[in-house]
């Protein structure tokens, strides 16, 4: 992980001076949404509960162009890792303020790129399956956590035209809280982004 988050800022402050040539500080902006799934591999609690699969969810992101290779923005997800087949789960809401660099090559735009931010995230462990709505079920955990978080990814756009992409994006989002690591692992996103 620090091999990534050092080449990362590495390659965002190389290409940073980039827009200070150029006479307008907004070159224009891009947003959309996108849906993810991946593989999620853990503990969770003092216990140190094993938790893994495969996590579905959607989020969107929003971006400032400041250059020709350089941007600047938001991001914000949730993602849903199902645990025990009884409705049991692992449930993460993050966001934060990314920046990234990109090129174009024809119609692809390959990007890397980091966001800093914090979220929180929800568990909920079932024993046993519900026998009815409403009823009680023994031997069941809760816990809600914040967390701080870094992720850092790479992605390439498919461009379909001036004012739409198709994006690709690969994360692996790394949750620090008082309460220690949250299941991680590599995460898959697609979706579309409108251009301004």
């Amino acid at each position: 992980m620090k091999k990534i988050f050092l080449a990362t800022i590495i390659g965002l402050a190389f290409f940073t001076p980039l827009h200070a040539q150029e006479k307008k500080l907004i070159q224009g902006f891009d947003g959309g949404m996108m849906v993810h799934s991946g593989f999620l591999r853990g503990t969770i609690g003092p216990d140190e509960i094993p938790a893994n699969g495969t996590p579905f969810g959607i989020g969107g992101v929003i971006r400032l162009h400041l250059s020709k290779h350089f941007r600047i923005g938001s991001e914000g997800y949730v993602s849903t890792l199902n645990q025990r087949g009884n409705g049991s789960y692992v449930k993460y809401g993050w966001g934060g303020i990314l920046a990234d660099i990109y090129s174009v090559f024809d119609r692809f735009q390959p990007y890397i790129g980091i966001t800093l931010g914090g979220g929180a995230a929800t568990t909920l462990l079932m024993d046993e399956s519900p026998a009815a709505a409403w009823a009680p079920i023994n031997g069941t955990l809760y816990h809600k956590q914040g967390f701080m978080a870094l992720d850092p990814y790479i992605g390439c756009d498919f461009i379909v035209g001036k004012a739409m992409h198709l994006t690709l994006k690969a994360d692996t989002l790394h949750c620090f809280s008082k309460d220690g690591m949250l299941p991680i692992g590599p995460r898959v996103y697609f979706g579309f982004l409108f251009y301004h």
